[in-house]
């Protein structure tokens, strides 16, 4: 039975929430790996309220952006409450913004109402007070540190706001009365992978579209984990559909993650590929390390996991389809499966229950889906977990849709792409160049699928627009209310949308050869010597790559060295990366001849969220060329390829 709320708005939600589940958990910090406090529905509900009543007593008007510069916590969460119920728009960041970018948002925001998370960020933002002349107002969120002078603590806000309620003030309803369903709940400023930020607005009817399509069925009995960053729209997202359905999230953290997927045992949990790629890699690690009877039980469990799951795809209509079958000949397949399927049900059944559940007791055996999103899904990981049968539903969004664009559902589960598009949503494929609709093709409609073009999307989750950037806002919001996403995909011939790379992120060879970063780089870090890397290329005539390397996998070759920079200087490690990137450039047989890495370097330093990549793991391309600007010179003006 599905149990999720249905409201008019983020502050109708979360009275809902408050009337429907009362005692019941909402959200649960950490306090040891078997110790959880917890707050309830409707204790979290009247805090807010306080909160919200405190803001307005301190001048917060309706529709004014009132700043949130924290990572994920419950306090988090209790001053969005106290935002959203006041009317008032949050503006979000994590708690690693950089002096640059805090200024930017604040200033270009017109922010004069500011929360931060700790100690270190209310120092940083009085160090940069005198760049900020409309700030008026900053509320420390973390009961643990001391207010500076002129700083606020939530509680000291809460306080003002419970006296004004006990005095019998209104204002808190009225405002809540007054909230339209396209009056902004949020301004998100994008990461900046391409340049300075952009503010993304985003209406209270964009968010409450997502609450009917998220393909995950919760209960008030489901725990979800959480470890995404709450300030970016997809984290938030499962973080409101999880109030809507009366579970409880559990915030947890990368230091953290192993030990609360077993204690906690989630039911769901949003996540990124990176994280993804990081268990496969702590999976295939351990098997390495296991007794050879161990290893060779787990290679014919997932030998058979991978046949018996293929035939459940192929059966079913999941597969890879991108050209078009005959009926007949699909037919014959099915039946080749079907007596495949047969023959294999009681090995796997042996198998799967002997072997492949305590691995997927090791990714948290209780999960029943998890959706993964924020980048693409390696091709090879994604099978991985959907081998040993960790449905991992990815999904494609961006933050100016809210984000949800199209998603796996588990009876459309096909490895390699996002699934079809979500209800009340229109996917369109454009040709880059002439922007004719190559899907859907109207009178033939078939002839539209598997062909490749930018991704236009229309639907009730799309943003307003980008605050103050009207010019900008025009070049992606077309006529008829169509978003260009800047993304490559196709639709294949099973209606799921398969996603090809960024069209910005594009690489053109000096010999005119177009190709894509995205599926290199996926490719390469698969290895286990890689950990980092960025394909670069533009206007030269082959392609390089900025690799930074596992010094643990080094290690097990009798490598030792106490950095980066050392390892990167040992003699063997540079002919290890070389033959590794050539084993992983033909391991699939997959990229064309000019799309393979011919040089490369070793970097010494990994790159940081924050810096080089964004908190979902992004690269931030422009960055990394400007600070690597010499290396990559370096690398493309050797006379001599070794490759």
């Amino acid at each position: 039975m599905d149990s999720r709320i249905i409201a008019s708005n983020l502050a109708d939600l979360y009275k809902k929430a408050a009337d429907k589940y009362e005692s019941l958990p909402a959200f649960a910090t950490r306090k040891t790996a078997l110790e959880w406090e917890h707050v309830t529905f409707r204790e979290l509900y009247e805090r807010g309220r306080e909160l919200s009543a405190g803001l307005i007593e301190l001048g917060v008007e309706a529709r004014e952006h009132v700043g949130l510069f924290s990572d994920n916590r419950y306090e988090w969460m209790l001053a969005d409450y106290g935002i959203q119920m006041s009317g008032a728009v949050n503006t979000p960041r994590g708690a690693d913004v950089t002096d640059d970018e805090l200024i930017y948002i604040i200033n270009h925001a017109r922010i004069r109402v500011a929360f931060v998370e700790n100690d270190a960020l209310q120092k940083k933002i009085a160090r940069l007070r005198p760049e900020l002349p409309e700030l008026q107002e900053i509320i420390l969120m973390s009961p643990k540190s001391e207010p500076l002078k002129g700083v606020s603590a939530m509680q000291e806000v809460m306080a003002i706001g419970a006296l004004q309620l006990e005095k019998g003030d209104k204002r808190v309803d009225e405002r809540m009365e007054g909230i339209r369903p396209d009056d902004l709940f949020t301004l998100i400023y994008t990461s900046g992978t391409t340049g300075k930020p952009k503010g993304v607005m985003l209406t209270h009817s964009n968010m409450m579209s997502q609450m009917s399509v998220i393909p995950i069925e919760l209960q008030c009995t489901d725990r979800v984990l959480s470890i995404l960053p709450i300030w970016h729209i997809f984290e938030r997202v499962f973080e409101v559909y999880t109030i809507s359905c009366g579970a409880c999230n559990y915030y947890t953290s990368i230091r953290t993650l192993g030990e609360d997927l077993q204690n906690v045992e989630p039911t769901f949990m949003g996540s990124a590929p990176r994280l993804w790629e990081s268990l496969h890699q702590r999976i295939l690690d351990n098997v390495r390390a296991a007794h050879p009877v161990r290893r060779a039980l787990f290679h014919i469990a997932y030998f058979l996991g991978h046949y018996y799951q293929e035939s459940i795809f192929y059966l079913t209509d999941n597969d890879l389809q991108l050209k078009p079958q005959s009926q007949i000949k699909r037919t014959i397949f099915k039946a080749g499966h079907l007596i495949r399927l047969l023959i294999l049900v009681p090995w796997y059944g042996f198998f799967n229950a002997a072997v492949l559940e305590s691995v997927r007791k090791s990714a948290g055996g209780s999960i029943k889906a998890t959706v993964s999103g924020g980048g693409a899904l390696p091709i090879e990981i994604d099978k991985f977990f959907n081998y040993i049968g960790i449905p991992v539903l990815e999904g494609y969004g961006m933050t100016e849709t809210c984000p949800v664009i199209a998603v796996r559902t588990e009876d459309r589960l096909v490895n390699g792409t996002v699934g079809p598009p979500v209800p009340d949503t229109e996917v369109r494929i454009v040709d880059l160049e002439t922007e004719e609709v190559l899907f859907p093709n109207k009178k033939y409609p078939n002839e539209g699928r598997g062909k490749r073009g930018e991704i236009w999307v229309r639907g009730p989750q799309v943003m307003k627009g980008y605050y103050r950037e009207p010019e900008i806002t025009k070049t992606v919001l077309r006529e008829g209310g169509w978003l260009r996403t800047g993304d490559l995909g196709m639709m294949t011939f099973n209606d799921s949308l398969k996603i090809l790379g960024r069209s910005k992120s594009t690489i053109v060879l000096s010999n005119g050869e177009n190709l894509e970063p995205e599926p290199i780089e996926m490719q390469l870090r698969q290895s286990r010597y890689i950990e980092q890397c960025m394909v670069v290329g533009q206007d030269q005539k082959y392609v390089g790559a900025l690799i930074v390397p596992r010094i643990d996998a080094f290690s097990e070759e009798g490598i030792k060295a106490d950095s980066l920079k050392e390892l990167s200087d040992h003699p063997k490690v540079n002919k290890i990366i070389r033959e590794e990137i050539r084993t992983m450039m033909v391991r699939t047989g997959g990229f064309k001849r000019f799309e393979q890495v011919r040089e490369f370097r070793l970097l010494p330093k990994p790159f940081k969220v924050g810096d080089e990549v964004t908190n979902l793991f992004k690269l931030k391309r422009h960055v990394i060329e400007k600070k690597y600007e010499k290396t990559i010179q370096e690398m493309f003006s050797a006379k001599e390829l070794k490759m």
